[in-house]
């Protein structure tokens, strides 16, 4: 028996020593010579480890002053917070990518851009000055007063606030959007009422991609646009943001890999000027070029039909959320321009709307307003575009605030303005109703494809 005991004594003092010794050599591995992999994840954020690119930079010239492993702790916890994105990822629905909303990056508040843009937008005044005498003008005075009928939830942002991108993300992927098509202006060039925004476009695509979203570009009419300018304006997109991965390309029936832009009011500019830049024969012509692109017309007229073959662009939408407002945004004409666009080799995107009201800019305007009926119009103009058998659906709109075509999370609001609100349903109404129709288009074109 005590022979038993010594040698059960030996061998515990043995294990107590090997532990130990295990103890001493896993302390020694630096966490660069970890023998384990990398964090789960990573490889989908490669851009966002430790911060952004200027973050990087600033560890690198701050190397000496940090302490020896400061680097590793912060990639440690930029890593254990991607991680944690892409598990939250897992519970979204997936993008949609045939699913477009348009995007406004034009807000500005005065923390990060030394004054409020856009939410101080004015009140237009009516063309006939005899009807604009018997309503109010002047500008909006925010936060309290903004040019809107509803009220953001993230209140009177800036688009360049970074937290503010990321809070649009993430309600574009509860909405299972998968593009973003922004609208967008030539650098130094903006809207009306705004400052110039393409310096956004690189943290928007960054934001974007961590969601797995795609940003495509809605060109708007800018001074001086022309079949000139429009080359060398998708040139410098291309160029610029092309090789971005959250950048849009579409693969066609023919096989090639092309960005897609919206132009919006495209028929200010003639079919002959257009077919400069759009059709095979022409000289200048952007086609089977390192900068051919898929370009959708904006089609409001019946007449604009055959301008939009004959100018050679490759598809249409039709943007207002006004349901009768223009023959472009009519539902029942949907179904016969999907004929048309079928007959004619085009693509057919036809724009859909939660509801219509503008008044806090354009207080003439109440004809064209069209009630949310709390979801009731966005699901009958889901319903109509499915009906059609589009090859995409546009959402009009994100947060286009002004003219109240908003799907982004509003809440009630009563100050010196009464604002309208989602009641009885909850701020993420819009986005949940978006999902639902998502799901139902998604499974839709696999029937179509069948």
């Amino acid at each position: 028996m005590a022979r038993l005991r010594r040698r059960s004594c030996i061998t515990l003092i043995v294990l107590v020593l090997l532990v130990l010794i295990v103890t001493v050599v896993l302390k020694s591995f630096a966490p660069e010579d970890s023998p384990f992999g990398s964090p789960v994840g990573l490889e989908l954020f490669p851009d966002n480890r430790g911060g952004g690119k200027n973050d990087i930079k600033v560890q690198k010239d701050n190397k000496a002053d940090s302490k020896p492993d400061q680097t590793n702790m912060d990639d440690s916890a930029q890593a254990e917070k991607d991680a944690k994105l892409e598990a939250t990822l897992r519970k979204f629905s997936p993008p949609n990518y045939n699913l477009h909303a348009f995007y406004y990056t034009w807000f500005g508040n005065p923390q990060f851009d030394g004054k409020y843009i856009h939410w101080d937008h004015p009140q237009l005044p009516h063309w006939d000055l005899k009807v604009a005498q018997g309503y109010p003008q002047g500008r909006h005075s925010p936060p309290d007063d903004i040019g809107a009928n509803f009220y953001p939830a993230l209140g009177a942002y800036s688009s360049r606030d970074p937290s503010v991108i990321e809070a649009h993300m993430q309600q574009l992927r509860t909405a299972a959007i998968g593009v973003i098509a922004v609208s967008w202006y030539p650098p130094d060039m903006k809207d009306d009422n705004g400052e110039p925004t393409d310096d956004i476009v690189p943290l928007l695509l960054e934001v974007a991609h961590k969601y797995h979203i795609k940003v495509a570009f809605h060109i708007e009419p800018y001074k001086g646009r022309d079949e000139t300018t429009m080359f060398t304006n998708v040139k410098y997109i291309i160029e610029k943001y092309g090789e971005h991965p959250a950048f849009f390309k579409y693969r066609t029936n023919t096989g090639k890999l092309l960005p897609l832009f919206y132009v919006y009011d495209s028929y200010l500019l003639n079919s002959e000027q257009w077919a400069k830049l759009l059709k095979h024969t022409e000289s200048s012509s952007i086609r089977d070029t390192p900068y051919d692109a898929i370009f959708i017309a904006l089609l409001v007229e019946e007449k604009h039909k055959r301008d939009i073959v004959t100018a050679g662009f490759d598809g249409l939408y039709t943007y207002f959320a006004t349901n009768g407002f223009s023959y472009g945004s009519t539902h029942r004409n949907w179904e016969s321009i999907k004929a048309f666009c079928e007959d004619n080799n085009l693509m057919f995107i036809p724009s859909v709307g939660p509801g219509y009201i503008d008044t806090s800019i354009r207080p003439w305007n109440f004809q064209n307003t069209r009630n949310r009926i709390n979801g009731k119009y966005y699901e009958t103009s889901l319903s109509a575009a499915l009906q059609a058998r589009p090859d995409f659906i546009s959402i009009t709109s994100f947060n286009e605030w002004h003219e109240g075509t908003q799907i982004e999370m509003a809440v009630p609001k009563t100050s010196q303005t009464v604002y309208l609100d989602y009641l009885p349903n909850k701020p993420a109404v819009y986005l949940e109703i978006t999902r639902k129709w998502a799901a139902i288009f998604g499974g839709e074109r696999r029937r179509w494809q069948e």
